[in-house]
């Protein structure tokens, strides 16, 4: 990026900063903190909490509190660094070097396939549920048909039609979890006789807790896309920053929220009747969508599995959608063009979706144990993109609340020492 293009994004940030803020202009920001939401609950929420509640009921509870807590500063940072400078992060990484972007542009290009594949087969298995005869197609030809009809939605709409659909998506998911937890709460249901509470903290349930924390609210590069995002929605609505921060503290907080309740939902119902909660992800949906159905009756399968597939298919689509537009920008800065070739990013999405379907259909029995793996990943180089987002907004040009570069500094301790943590027991072999 010339000097004089960084000068105008910052002059158009700081104009649009100083413009008044309202409801009505805060309403109108809303997009880019929603599309994160979006992309957020997925595996980590109707997964992961479920399960973690399933398993543990609500021992973990406080993991989940602590890992929203820490990594909310380096989220933040994202939408705080583009309000400021006009930049989406990945430029701001181009600015520290290219060795960082090469980086951040590998692990991106693997999150973006493993993801879509494994995500794809989260909502191809629900979907099978829905229908249970699945017209005699297998979960590989379901999942094909969806990401197909999502990046055709994407190349046709672009980013105002996911903008618009993504509230509706986040808005009927929330009432629908709101609504099955009310339900759960005021349903009678026992333990079965002489159960034992397992207890999470010892160094067996180490990765689990791990995978728990990665997507947990989502992976970190998420905050790339969410400012990416942001800079989309400022060409058709002046967003001042004030607004910015709000959509983002709605996105964020509204999916730390939504992740106690998917907690609350396994606690509720699963925790403690006798049957082993299956570990493989696509395996899980079916006895989620089943155990629901027997503890608040038939009617609830309708409720439960819409709540299910609204997940999963706002986060492939937000997930091909920002993924690619995460790879278009990266591969821009690192051949050092001023702009990307016009039909780049619908190039980056046929690639990322058929490299998804292609890990889908030739790895279709270990799909599960690449999410966990992709989950695992995710944690241990949270630290490094947390400081690198960090290091954007912690200079000169950029202000930091006190209590939020305290928070920071807690974070980046509590982030780098867990995974030291895990990493020396993965080594040593006590973690399993």
């Amino acid at each position: 990026m010339t000097e004089a293009s960084l000068q105008l994004n910052q002059a158009g940030a700081a104009s649009a900063s100083a413009a008044a803020s309202t409801w009505r202009t805060k309403l109108r920001a809303l997009g880019p903190g929603i599309l994160m939401a979006t992309a957020a609950v997925g595996g980590s929420h109707i997964v992961s909490s479920t399960q973690a509640g399933a398993i543990y009921g609500w021992q973990l509870a406080i993991l989940i509190l602590l890992i929203n807590l820490f990594k909310y500063p380096f989220f933040r940072f994202g939408t705080q660094y583009t309000a400021e400078s006009g930049l989406n992060l990945i430029e701001g990484y181009a600015t520290k070097g290219k060795v960082y972007l090469f980086v951040y542009f590998v692990l991106n290009v693997f999150s973006a396939i493993v993801n879509t594949a494994g995500t794809g087969i989260l909502c191809a298995a629900i979907l099978a549920n829905i229908f249970p005869a699945s017209w005699g197609l297998s979960i590989s030809q379901i999942t094909t048909m969806i990401v197909v009809f999502i990046w055709g939605m994407l190349l046709l709409g672009g980013y105002r039609f996911l903008d618009g659909l993504s509230k509706w998506i986040m808005t009927a998911l929330t009432i629908a979890t709101v609504a099955a937890v009310i339900i759960a709460l005021f349903t009678h249901r026992a333990y079965v006789p002489d159960f034992v509470p397992p207890s999470p903290w010892q160094l067996s349930a180490l990765p689990f807790m791990v995978s728990l924390m990665g997507w947990m609210p989502a992976p970190i590069e998420i905050s790339t896309l969410n400012s990416m995002w942001a800079v989309e929605k400022r060409k058709s609505v002046k967003v001042s920053e004030k607004d910015a921060m709000f959509d983002f503290n709605v996105g964020y907080i509204g999916t730390a929220i939504l992740a106690f309740f998917f907690l609350a939902l396994g606690a509720l119902i699963q925790y403690g009747n006798g049957e082993p909660v299956k570990s493989a992800s696509a395996a899980y949906i079916a006895q989620f969508v089943s155990m629901y159905a027997t503890a608040l009756g038939s009617w609830a399968r309708p409720l439960i599995t819409v709540i299910a597939f609204l997940c999963i298919f706002g986060t492939v689509l937000t997930v091909i959608d920002g993924y690619s537009r995460a790879n278009n920008e990266a591969l821009r800065l690192l051949l050092g063009r001023e702009e990307a070739p016009k039909h780049s990013l619908a190039v980056w999405m046929t690639v990322v979706a058929g490299a998804g379907l292609v890990i889908v259909f030739l790895f279709s029995g270990t799909v599960s144990t690449l999410l966990r793996f992709a989950m695992i990943a995710s944690f241990i180089t949270t630290p490094f993109f947390a400081l690198l987002n960090y290091s954007l907004v912690s200079n000169k040009e950029h202000k930091l609340h006190g209590w939020l570069k305290w928070l920071s500094i807690v974070g980046l301790v509590y982030l780098f020492g867990f995974a030291l943590f895990f990493i020396v027991a993965m080594v040593m072999g006590v973690a399993y």
